[in-house]
């Protein structure tokens, strides 16, 4: 069936609904209309409909008051079909389950969104002191050992087009400057993996290599372990275990 034409007033509505669903979900929590008001630029009485249109479908929901907004569970239902659904994920589950008994160690698959990271499956270590990431979460590439792995397999001039000069920290131990991230790159390159070393969050140690079903790589895998548990022997282990996942998964993915 044709798509009908639409006007410029329909269009401008939808990106609306989009930019709104998208501050909802990088800022948890129930905001007011004001302070919705005041992150958007929307005119007030445009978002004071539009909101109520959203809290009508659950895509958006109220507080006990009905003044304060936050995402609404209709999010959650469209991104659990998109993991469900993406034939990456499914590819990768025994590999992950693989690596994860393997190292004993919290295990990541990721995907490259712009500058970011955005988790679509994990597996938790077993020990008492174990990071935590949820999946859907959304994190910077140059400051996480799946970006810098995704990063190494696009040309600097991409790289320079991507990141800007100056990169936001997320710790003391964060890279802050293109031009050193993609002499790191080469690096990378080089040897086949990245490191991140409390570079995304202090304490832990981050190994993350990308799955060569395309290039540039989209997806990567990495493994997470806490410093004060990172010895020389498991962090040869974790290395020979991430080849190994690598080649599984490119196996398993070569025909998407």
């Amino acid at each position: 069936m044709a798509v009908p034409e639409t006007g410029g007033a329909q269009v401008k509505s939808a990106v609306r609904t989009v930019e709104l669903l998208e501050f909802f979900a990088g800022q948890p929590g129930m905001h007011s209309l004001a302070d919705v008001q005041t992150a958007v630029g929307y005119p007030k009485s445009s978002l004071y409909m539009l909101l109520r249109t959203l809290v009508e479908l659950g895509w958006v929901e109220t507080d006990a008051t009905g003044t304060r907004y936050g995402i609404g569970v209709r999010a959650l239902l469209v991104g659990t079909s998109y993991i469900d659904g993406d034939e990456v994920v499914a590819a990768a589950r025994p590999t992950l389950d693989r690596l994860s008994d393997d190292t004993s160690e919290t295990i990541h698959l990721a995907r490259l969104d712009g500058t970011n990271v955005v988790y679509l499956a994990t597996r938790q270590s077993q020990h008492y002191l174990r990071p935590f990431t949820r999946v859907g979460r959304r994190l910077p590439a140059h400051s996480t050992s799946l970006g810098k792995a995704l990063l190494a397999t696009h040309s600097d001039d991409q790289v320079r087009a991507l990141l800007p000069e100056k990169l936001e920290p997320l710790t003391e131990h964060s890279l802050t400057d293109r031009e050193r991230l993609i002499e790191e790159l080469h690096v990378i390159r080089e040897r086949g993996y990245a490191i991140d070393r409390e570079e995304n969050t202090l304490g832990l140690t981050c190994f993350g290599i990308a799955i060569p079903y395309r290039r540039p790589a989209r997806d990567a895998i990495s493994c997470s372990v806490p410093v004060a548990r990172l010895r020389p022997g498991h962090e040869q282990l974790i290395r020979e275990a991430l080849f190994d996942a690598r080649d599984r998964l490119a196996l398993a993915t070569r025909h998407l």
